[in-house]
């Protein structure tokens, strides 16, 4: 059988490109949205930086001496003109003057912030949506065998949670890095024009940052993988044991489960901890690295101002200091405090993003197995003749061959009945016609054409499948059974509430009848609106048999497979079932696995597996006749039966 995956590492490798790459391909149909989104967001960064330079120049020709340097005439804001001392009309205007500056831009910065936050975060959306529309959308197209070696707690944790991590990282750290750019720049700069010695102690930490935290991104990588894999595990193990809690109550495995869940879950924990240990010290050494240098700026802008200044060496820093530019100069530093310090969060999160990038683009980097051909040959109308030719078949190619050197020949019309011992090869068999799997050698023909060489969903459209487990979707009986019929359960869901055609409401309730589901499906309180339940828990296991063969037949195929289609009802039903199925069969070739071997004995042909290979085949009669294994299966069941009549007779 086929190796699980429960986090999908193996998928890591099939990523086309660079994972981050990848998503921008997402971005870059909307940017219409994103280029007006980022001007707004460049325009509310500039807005924000204006009422520290008002500040600053009220302190400097407001509240201070008027004819020191004008700080935002030198900034271009107002004119240079020297406001004479003692002239207090003067200096009140020019307050006036700065208040309304400093209100406009904070008007602008609300109107900018706004459009900003609206338009990124509504893009995100649609990206978000986009991107999980895609990767369910490709997920469902992907072969069986991928089902097969992957777990469903992992799916979901693909189409949820990844997916949500990059929709977070692109909602939010985007615009982080908008800010850090502008506050560089622009900050910076103007720091460097009033103070450059100063400047250029505050600027320090950036590359010493940017090295640690590169190297930062390349040691958590790694465990970020991890934690995304443990989360897969942890739940894939929520998802099974919540799907088979009625096992659990009726083995009273609760503390064995429990203790399954907190091993994993600890393991979760362990990794998650360890991680948030080293970041928290990563960011807490940015965080001391920063301090330092407010204290070294703090003391040499003080001691600029009062006069003296930082003698180092020949050089005097920072003498001659404004209390406005000082004022400014903090202003801006503590601006730069947060990107310095994000920037550390937003590689911990590029790489949170990364991780689950590299998951998602996996995943979407994986080609089916089974496809249809370029040149697909439209198999319609299909007779219903097959013909295995000397097929070989093992999961993944493996030296463990599960069907080996079957030779089959079904004319159209025909019910073939598949007998033998549990594990022979008989549900492998019958998947190998619509294939959902593909032989390792041989060939499976429909009406004398290879099925690899037809139209994959004509073929399938053609072949109505029961399994013995049958999935019933969350939903009225009546959705569950339309869902035979692509177009009626297109309009049925389009249109709840009026529900489906009359013409399609009669055939739906043949189909029912057929299967003889419509006797117990009408004496419900709502009938065909009854809500089954999450994958039908709230019918019995015979009921959710019946609506699932209704549901193939309401799909009139050519070809249906029945796999153990009747194990549980009871013999009323059965009869009742196989009494329409005859009916329904007559027209139709029809494959028949049966535990009750009462199921096939009217049957065409007989055909018994044995450890992946046919032992014996013909009629009932027949086969009883020879003594073989399907005779002793016979015997067996019917001392079974008598037995058990006999038990119930006394």
């Amino acid at each position: 059988m086929p190796h699980i995956h429960g986090g999908f590492e193996d998928i890591r490798e099939e990523v086309d490109g660079h994972p981050m790459r990848n998503l921008f391909a997402y971005v870059v149909p909307y940017w219409k949205r994103l280029v007006p989104a980022m001007l707004a967001s460049l325009v509310m960064r500039l807005a924000r930086l204006v009422p520290a330079l008002a500040v600053a120049a009220t302190i400097d020709r407001v509240i201070d001496a008027p004819g020191k340097p004008q700080l935002l005439a030198q900034v271009g804001l107002i004119t240079s003109e020297t406001i004479p001392a003692g002239m207090t009309a003067g200096r009140i205007n020019l307050l006036y003057t700065l208040a309304l500056i400093a209100g406009g831009a904070y008007v602008v910065q609300a109107i900018s912030q706004f459009a900003s936050r609206y338009l990124f975060q509504s893009t995100a959306q649609e990206i978000q949506n986009d991107l999980r529309s895609d990767t369910y959308d490709h997920m469902q197209h992907l072969s069986m065998d991928f089902f097969n070696r992957h777990q469903t707690g992992g799916m979901m944790a693909i189409l949820n949670s990844d997916i949500n991590r990059l929709e977070d990282f692109f909602n939010s750290e985007i615009r982080q890095i908008i800010r850090a750019i502008v506050l560089f720049g622009v900050v910076g700069a103007v720091m460097l024009y009033y103070a450059p010695e100063l400047a250029l102690i505050a600027l320090a930490p950036m590359p010493v940052i940017a090295v640690v935290t590169a190297r930062f991104m390349v040691w958590i990588e790694p465990r970020y993988k991890r934690i995304r894999e443990l989360v897969a595990q942890l739940n894939t193990r929520f998802s099974n044991n919540l799907g088979g809690v009625a096992v659990i109550k009726a083995f009273d495995r609760y503390d064995i489960e429990r203790e399954r869940v907190e091993d994993q879950s600890d393991a979760y924990r362990d990794e998650k901890v360890g991680v948030i240990r080293i970041r928290k010290a990563f960011f807490s050494s940015l965080r001391l690295l920063i301090g330092a240098v407010f204290l070294l700026v703090l003391v040499g802008g003080g001691l600029g101002v009062i006069g003296t200044g930082i003698t180092v060496g020949p050089v005097t820093l920072a003498n001659g200091m404004t209390v406005g530019t000082f004022t400014l100069f903090f202003m801006f530093l503590r601006r730069l405090d947060g990107p310095m310090t994000r920037l550390g969060k937003t590689a911990n999160k590029y790489q949170k993003a990364k991780s689950s990038a590299e998951r998602i683009f996996g995943v979407l980097g994986h080609d089916p197995t089974i496809t249809s051909p370029a040149d697909a040959v439209d198999p319609t109308p299909v007779a219903g003749s097959v013909m295995l030719e000397d097929i070989t078949f093992s999961y993944d190619n493996q030296d463990d061959r599960v069907l080996d050197g079957i030779e089959l020949n079904v004319p159209a019309g025909t019910t073939v009945g598949l007998a033998g011992t549990s594990g022979s090869g008989k549900s492998t068999l019958l998947k190998l016609l619509p294939r959902f799997h593909d032989t390792d050698e041989g060939t499976v023909r429909i009406d004398g054409i290879d099925v690899r060489e037809c139209d994959l969903q004509a073929l399938r459209d053609e072949i109505g499948v029961v399994e013995q487990d049958p999935y019933m979707f969350s939903g009225t009986i009546r959705e569950n059974i339309a869902y035979g019929d692509k177009d009626t359960f297109a309009e049925l869901y389009a249109s709840s509430e009026s529900g489906c055609s009359e013409a399609a409401e009669r055939r739906l309730r043949e189909a029912a009848r057929a299967a003889g589901a419509h006797e117990f499906i009408t004496d419900l309180p709502e009938g065909y609106d009854t809500q089954v339940g999450e994958r039908g828990v709230k019918l019995s296991g015979g009921q959710r048999q019946r609506v699932a063969i209704s549901r193939t037949l309401f799909n009139d195929p050519s070809i249906i497979i029945l796999d153990e289609a009747t194990s549980d009802v009871d013999t009323e039903t059965e009869e009742v079932i196989q009494e329409n199925l005859d009916r329904l069969c007559e027209d139709r070739t029809a494959f028949v696995i049966a535990h009750r071997l009462s199921t096939i004995r009217d049957a065409d042909q007989i055909v018994v597996l044995d450890d992946g290979g046919i032992i014996e085949s013909g009629s009932h009669e027949m086969l009883l006749d020879n003594g073989g294994t399907y005779a002793d299966l016979w015997t067996s069941q019917s001392d079974m039966t008598s037995g058990q009549a006999s038990a119930l007779s006394s």
